[in-house]
């Protein structure tokens, strides 16, 4: 597996900075106005990337109203089939070249998640720099070799998969000789309750799989993402919306741009104090050392009087014998007069 991953202008690896992705999905009312301003919004909003989703309703399902096709089970899109729910959130694909542009003059990285071969061959014409494998396409295998065939980072959502699963997608990435996978953490529950997000699972992917780990988040805040961090997650993908005022498909569990941006600063804080393994002392370190603890006299002592328990002590500031004499210096006598208050050394003991 590759340690180090370039998407774009942006290098994803396992000692680099978060990769972070603003999700754009169905969050544009089908408005190119109002994509394009969420666009401008998530680059203010300090993402790294933004991602949209490529198919059309007829390319990612059929337009049918049986059983089968009825949205269940608590969602909050029950009542609805998949065509009618996909007819609404689909971006348009004669948008795409627009808002790369526009995004890649910002400096943003865009990429896209195709849900068949067209959107691969149209996104291939378009020459994005990465592929995103969605949850629910992680057991379409040939589409993933097919995507995995272009050469081009993969990051795959595992959001119902099993272990088996995911190793599976992964072995057909190698098959066709990709080895630029990014396996994302996910739990496909819109919104996901904190209970089902297991972030302990990362440091497990890490090391099961030898990639490089993100998290593609559905939970309500932002506390998920950042303690991702913390446990190593180097991917960070959330939903993005300009306004709640805006009634989507996506809204519930899609960050605003102030809630975004504190995402952001809150994942940039926590990698600078994630660090590295160290045990040396900071300039700021030795500094507060200065007020550790240390032998002093607290009562007066005249020469020959005997050291006790009752005129030293361990306390603080330092400057003094470090405190694990003190049971050497009990019973021992005083060279000399000494004041209270003074750092007991070993020229002042008989």
């Amino acid at each position: 597996m590759q340690k180090e991953i370039r998407i774009g202008k942006k290098i994803v690896s396992f000692n680099g900075p978060t990769f972070i992705v603003a999700e754009l999905s169905a969050n544009h009312k089908q408005d190119i106005e109002l994509a394009k301003d969420t666009i401008y919004a998530i680059k203010e909003s300090g993402a790294d990337a933004v991602k949209l989703q490529t198919y059309t309703p007829d390319t990612i399902t059929i337009d049918c109203k049986n059983q089968f096709f009825q949205i269940t089970g608590g969602t909050l899109w029950d009542g609805r089939t998949l065509y009618e729910l996909y007819q609404e959130a689909y971006t348009p694909w004669e948008w795409h070249y627009e808002l790369k542009e526009l995004a890649e003059k910002l400096g943003l990285v865009f990429f896209s998640t195709p849900f068949d071969k067209t959107a691969v061959d149209f996104l291939e014409g378009l020459d994005v720099p990465a592929y995103k494998i969605a949850s629910y396409e992680i057991t379409d295998i040939p589409l993933i070799e097919y995507v995995a065939s272009k050469g081009k980072p993969i990051l795959i959502s595992t959001g119902v998969a099993t272990l088996c699963d995911i190793q599976e997608a992964v072995e057909a990435c190698k098959r066709v000789g990709n080895d630029q996978m990014i396996l994302l953490k996910c739990v496909s529950a819109y919104p996901t309750s904190l209970e089902d997000v297991n972030l302990k699972t990362i440091p497990n992917m890490i090391e099961t799989f030898g990639c490089i780990v993100g998290l593609s988040d559905h939970t309500l805040g932002i506390s998920v993402p950042i303690a991702a961090v913390a446990l190593g997650a180097k991917v960070i993908e959330k939903h993005f919306i300009l306004s709640k005022d805006l009634d989507t498909p996506d809204k519930a569990f899609s960050l605003t741009p102030d809630e975004f941006k504190e995402m952001v600063k809150a994942i940039r804080e926590v990698e600078i104090a994630l660090g590295k393994v160290s045990y040396e002392l900071s300039d700021s370190m030795k500094e507060a050392r200065k007020y550790a603890r240390s032998l002093f006299v607290v009562k007066d002592v005249k020469a020959g009087e005997v050291f006790t328990e009752e005129n030293v002590r361990s306390v603080r500031p330092a400057g003094g014998l470090h405190p694990r004499f003190l049971k050497e210096v009990i019973g021992k006598k005083a060279k000399v007069n000494i004041k209270k208050g003074t750092p007991l050394n070993w020229n002042m003991i008989d």
